[in-house]
């Protein structure tokens, strides 16, 4: 950071600077009382030096070393304060991030999955044996958990296709593209840029609201088991 004086330190140096020029004109027009204390640091200073001579040699040196003294205090107080404004502002600007949900990756999953139970019962279904039931009995089960289901993926992800078009639309693969975004299949040869069939948009999570766990409940519960106490 550049160092810049403040007006506590311009002002010293203006003072010093105007005690030192009065100074000098008071010494050169022959003042009697500061000729008297002149004379006096001559005759400290020894013989062979006049009092001008003394005051001419050490009043810049005082003047010099008090600038020293506080300046260097008033540049650092300075640029202190303009470090910490800077601080402050920098830290308004800076967008506030969203917090990240609590928990292990392997715990939000285990929410998202104790929501989809919740609502749809979505791991009595996948758990159940359905082979002895016919498909008109499934049917009608699946269209329950279906739209209970897809009310929990609405409410809690927010979900895009990877690539825009409908099934069959022939679509440009990027030189850039990402493998783990788009697969490719069939006669796969040479570099990209590819084109081909869609055979399907792929799906990717542009965010995800998942509740808070509720404190002190154990995070590998997806639902707790159900006791009727009877009367």
């Amino acid at each position: 950071m550049k160092p810049k004086l403040t007006s506590t330190a311009l002002l010293t140096i203006i003072l010093l600077n105007s005690v030192l020029a009065v100074g000098n004109y008071v010494v050169v027009q022959g003042d009697f009382l500061v000729q008297v204390g002149m004379s006096s640091l001559g005759n400290l200073a020894g013989e062979g030096h006049s009092a001008s001579l003394v005051y001419f040699t050490g009043a810049p040196i005082v003047i010099g070393l008090l600038l020293l003294l506080i300046v260097p205090r008033c540049v650092a107080l300075e640029g202190t304060a303009q470090e910490s404004a800077e601080e402050r502002l920098l830290a308004q600007e800076r967008p506030q991030e969203a917090p990240a949900p609590a928990g292990t990756p392997a715990d939000r999953a285990v929410r998202l999955l104790a929501l989809l139970q919740r609502e749809g019962r979505l791991v009595d279904f996948l758990r159940e044996d359905i082979g002895a039931y016919d498909d008109t009995q499934v049917g009608a089960a699946v269209r329950t958990i279906h739209a209970s289901c897809r009310k929990v993926l609405t409410e809690h992800l927010n979900i895009e296709p990877v690539l825009d078009g409908t099934e069959g639309d022939t679509v440009a693969v990027p030189a850039d593209f990402d493998p783990s975004a788009v697969r490719l299949t069939g006669n796969v040869s040479g570099v990209a840029p590819f084109r081909g069939e869609l055979r399907h948009a792929g799906w990717k999570v542009v965010s995800v609201t998942l509740p808070e766990q509720p404190t002190g409940q154990n995070p590998q519960i997806i639902a707790p088991a159900e006791v009727e106490i009877p009367e």
